[in-house]
């Protein structure tokens, strides 16, 4: 299997305390949402100018890291969102990154406040720009779009688009009630990129655990991921940047890479 953390969890590290902790804890990749103050990848110091670039591929490549993909929060909703996007798609090429994030809705609630006529033309236009430059946009299992009968069924009708999704287990199982392998039943043949949570409910509120301590199905919904041919990436998504009442990341980090190679 193939581990990687989102930067999500350690908002407060630098560059090079990011790459350091993950070769060190024996990581193979890191997701980029946002280093320190600056959420928007294309404008992220280390990726902006060529020669700083190239200094960051070559560290990365000494420290066998890969970057597999950059976490956006674009929205296929919004129209002024299609160029952050195309921007997205540029930084993960210069990077060698194979996939961006994309959203149809802006937080892991369930909601129905999207247009399916206005997300359908921009993700086929974000595919198109990213096609040749090896880039696939990837659609997140999170909002409206984490119930993933209906997900399943608009990539069925995207035919060989250059896309995918990013399945994230904690929202169609913990906002939809669905069990893993009702969802890769769903969209296990589109899925590129896994995002790994874990959480436990207290009356209306989600708490976010570290994983294996909350009740997800964590270790069955990897069992069926892998006998289905799953061959991406299982990123941790510590959420610190959004709640910093959570574990430091040192510790998180430490724990999922002992629980994944425990499995």
């Amino acid at each position: 299997m193939k581990i990687s953390f989102s930067t999500l969890g350690c908002p407060e590290w630098s560059f090079p305390e990011i790459i350091s902790v993950a070769s060190d804890l024996g990581y193979d990749g890191i997701e980029i949402r946002g280093i320190q103050r600056e959420l928007y990848a294309p404008d992220i110091e280390c990726f902006i100018d060529s020669r700083q670039l190239e200094a960051t591929k070559k560290q990365l490549k000494r420290l066998s890291l890969a970057i597999p993909c950059l976490a956006s929060s674009c929205n296929l909703n919004f129209e002024s969102d299609i160029e952050k996007a195309k921007a997205y798609v540029d930084t993960a090429s210069a990077l060698g990154a194979p996939y961006i994030r994309l959203l149809g809705n802006a937080t892991p609630e369930p909601s129905d406040d999207i247009s399916l006529k206005v997300i359908m033309p921009n993700l086929i236009e974000i595919a198109s720009y990213a096609k040749d430059k090896s880039v696939t946009p990837l659609i997140e299992t999170n909002g409206f779009f984490a119930k993933t009968k209906t997900l399943g069924a608009m990539f069925k009708e995207l035919e060989d688009a250059n896309v995918g999704i990013l399945y994230d287990i904690h929202h169609p199982y913990r906002f939809f009630g669905e069990e893993p392998a009702y969802t890769i039943d769903n969209i296990g043949p589109f899925i590129k990129h896994v995002h790994i949570k874990d959480s436990v409910r207290d009356g209306t509120q989600i708490k976010y655990k570290i994983v294996g301590e909350g009740n997800l199905p964590v270790k069955e919904t990897i069992r069926l991921l892998n006998g289905a041919g799953y061959t991406g990436f299982y990123s941790l998504e510590w959420v610190k940047r959004w709640d910093l009442t959570l574990e430091e990341p040192g510790i998180a980090f430490a724990h999922f890479i002992e629980y994944m190679n425990s499995l």
